[in-house]
């Protein structure tokens, strides 16, 4: 299966374009935002536990990365409302479940083997935000080709300052406005390496989820 597969083209979804498909779990659904491949697939989505549902335990050869967006996703004895960001490294494996309902943004099969790294940060805590280059920023995570975090912006700010290396933004406050169209809360851009000084917060400012380099 083929999603949004060219990776030097643009690829953008607004909230009132989602499609929602089941998953092979009862109560489980996604929207795909880009996927190359089956079940084990290089993928990037919007998954939406309903109340009671889980899936069986299973392992994630390339990685996993998710951000809680609402409700309550478990782990085991562990349970992270929305705010948490996990970053499961490859060959991680876990058996997911979400009693109250959870919706999430989730990567899978996009980590280098030898990034063993594993990240379970509440961003919510406002320790774990700091200031840079005049941004409020969220560091989640960061190496030589790849830089991700949560960026508040005010209005009219741009979240890129100069040239990158492809970049991905999830909306999850407020909008960002580009070539006239607005993205609001849930909405998601995927862009090839360039310049984009026209991608804006909107009137209220913005909160983003931010990955640059490595896509």
């Amino acid at each position: 299966m083929l999603v949004n597969a060219d990776f030097s083209q643009p690829a953008s979804l607004a909230p009132d374009q989602y499609q929602w498909v089941a998953s092979p779990q009862p109560g489980v659904e996604r929207v795909m935002l880009d996927r190359v491949g089956t079940e084990r697939a290089r993928a990037t989505s919007i998954v939406r536990y309903a109340p009671g549902s889980d899936f069986p335990r299973h392992t994630h050869p390339g990685g996993e990365e998710i951000l809680v967006l609402s409700g309550t996703f478990s782990e085991g004895s562990d349970h992270y409302p929305a705010g948490w960001y996990l970053r499961n490294p490859p060959g991680s494996g876990h058996q997911p479940f979400s009693t109250e309902g959870a919706v999430l943004f989730v990567k899978l099969g996009q980590m280098r083997p030898e990034d063993k790294r594993r990240v379970h940060l509440d961003t919510r805590d406002s320790s774990s935000w700091c200031d840079r280059d005049g941004h409020e920023v969220c560091p989640l995570f960061e190496d030589d080709v790849e830089q991700t975090c949560l960026q508040r912006l005010p209005p009219g700010a741009a979240p890129f300052g100069s040239f990158v290396r492809r970049a991905e933004l999830l909306v999850l406050t407020g909008e960002v406005v580009t070539g006239g169209r607005s993205y609001a809360h849930g909405g998601w851009i995927r862009l090839p390496e360039g310049t984009y000084p026209d991608i804006t917060a909107g009137g209220q400012g913005a909160t983003l989820y931010l990955k640059t380099g490595l896509a």
